[in-house]
C-alpha cells in the first residue's frame, strides 16, 4: 500500500544530481490535497501521474490545492467525488543550478583540411570545459529521464560530449577549407562561440541548455610516422621521410646525444612542412633514379651504395651538419677517410629502423 505524504520535499544538495524521483521507488506516492510542498532555492519540483505533467514549482513553500495544479481537477475528479483525500503521483525534484567546468576532449585526432600545407590535411586534437543547466524540468524528464528514481550528471554527459565534439569536428572542416591551420588556432574564442550556438538547439531538445563551451587548447595531434601510416594517411616515399624524422626527434630527446638531427625539424606544427617536404622528397627520389649521383650507383629508393654526409643529407632531407652531428654522437655509423665520411646505404637504412 502507498504511504500517503503530508510534507514533500528533498534536502539534499544535488551536487551531481539532476533530477531525484519522491519516493525515490518504483510505486506512486499518495499526496494529500493542503499537503506542504517544499522546493529548496535552486530546485523545481515537477508533479506527473501517467506519464502527464500536472504542474512544476518553483522555490518556496507550496499548498497542494486544484487552484495551483488545475489539471488535477481533470485527473483525480473520480477519487474525490469518492471521498478520498489523496491521490497518486510521482514527484520529481530537478536541480535549477548550473554545473559549470564540465570538461570535454579529443579521445581520437579529429582530421582537418588543411590545403596549402604539407599534405593538405591535419590531424588536431582539443581539450576545454563546458557548463549547462536545466532550462524546461518537464521536458528533460520526458525525453531523457523517464521512471529512473535518481538521474546524475554522469548519465549524461557522454551524450552531451559527444554532441559538443560532432559540432567541433563540422566546425573545424568548414573553418578549415578557408582558414590555414595557424589561423583557426588564432580564432579560438570565435571558434568557440560558434560551437556552442550551434549546439544549444540539441541541448534544448532535451530541456537543457548551453551556457558556455570553452577551448582551452587546440593544437596540431603529435603523430608517429608509422600511426599517420595506419590511418592511411601516407604512402611509401613519404612514411620513409617522416621515418627518419622521427628517429631524429628520438635522437633529440636522447640525453646522451645532441640537437644534432632534430636541427630544423620544430614540432607542433613542423610536421605539416615536413609532409612537404618529404612529398617533395619522393618526387626527386624519382628523379635521381634517373640521374644517378656519383657516390654510386643508385638503388630502387635513390640511395647510393656508399654516400657523402652531403648526399646522405639529401636523402634524409636536412642539413650536412645535421648528419655530422649524428655521426659523432653514434647514432649514424659512417667510415672516416682521412678528413673525409663515407656512409653506407646498409648504415643508413639501419639508422631510420632505430
Amino acid at each position: 500500500m502507498a504511504r500517503i505524504f503530508d510534507i514533500i520535499e528533498y534536502p539534499n544538495e544535488m551536487e551531481n544530481e539532476i533530477v531525484h524521483r519522491f519516493p525515490d521507488n518504483t510505486t506512486d506516492g499518495e499526496y494529500r490535497l493542503g499537503s506542504n510542498v517544499i522546493v529548496r532555492s535552486g530546485q523545481a519540483a515537477v508533479f506527473f501521474r501517467d506519464g502527464l505533467a500536472l504542474d512544476t514549482f518553483g522555490a518556496g513553500r507550496h499548498i497542494i490545492a486544484t487552484a495551483n495544479i488545475p489539471l488535477l481537477t481533470q485527473k483525480v475528479q473520480d477519487l474525490l467525488t469518492n471521498g478520498k483525500t489523496a491521490f497518486p503521483a510521482e514527484v520529481y525534484f530537478v536541480s535549477m543550478k548550473e554545473f559549470p567546468q564540465r570538461k570535454w576532449g579529443t579521445a581520437q585526432p579529429i582530421l582537418v583540411r588543411n590545403p596549402g600545407m604539407g599534405l593538405g590535411v591535419a590531424l588536431m586534437q582539443g581539450y576545454g570545459i563546458y557548463g549547462f543547466e536545466v532550462k524546461d524540468p518537464q521536458q528533460l524528464i520526458l525525453q531523457v529521464v523517464g521512471k529512473k528514481a535518481s538521474f546524475t550528471v554522469d548519465a549524461i554527459e557522454e551524450r552531451l560530449r559527444s554532441a559538443l565534439l560532432s559540432k567541433l569536428q563540422d566546425t573545424l572542416n568548414e573553418w578549415g577549407a578557408k582558414l590555414a591551420v595557424p589561423e583557426m588556432l588564432a580564432k579560438t574564442i570565435e571558434l568557440g562561440s560558434f560551437i556552442q550556438s550551434l549546439a544549444e538547439e540539441e541541448f534544448n531538445a532535451i530541456g537543457l541548455t548551453l551556457k558556455r563551451f570553452t577551448i582551452t587548447n587546440l593544437r596540431p595531434a603529435e603523430k608517429s610516422a608509422q600511426e599517420l601510416r595506419d590511418m592511411g594517411m601516407l604512402d611509401m616515399a613519404t612514411y620513409t621521410q617522416l621515418q627518419a624524422a622521427d628517429a631524429m626527434r628520438d635522437a633529440a630527446s636522447n640525453p646522451s646525444g645532441g640537437a644534432g638531427l632534430t636541427a630544423g625539424i620544430g614540432a607542433g606544427m613542423g610536421i605539416g612542412n615536413l609532409m612537404g617536404q618529404a612529398l617533395q622528397g619522393g618526387m626527386q627520389s624519382g628523379q635521381q633514379q634517373q640521374q644517378p649521383p656519383s657516390g654510386g650507383a643508385p638503388t630502387g629508393g635513390g640511395m647510393s651504395d656508399v654516400m657523402t654526409p652531403s648526399e646522405a643529407a639529401q636523402v634524409l632531407r636536412v642539413s650536412e651538419e645535421d648528419v655530422l652531428a649524428a655521426i659523432k654522437d653514434g647514432t649514424l655509423k659512417a667510415k672516416k677517410l682521412g678528413n673525409a665520411y663515407r656512409i653506407s646505404k646498409e648504415a643508413l637504412e639501419e639508422f631510420l629502423k632505430s
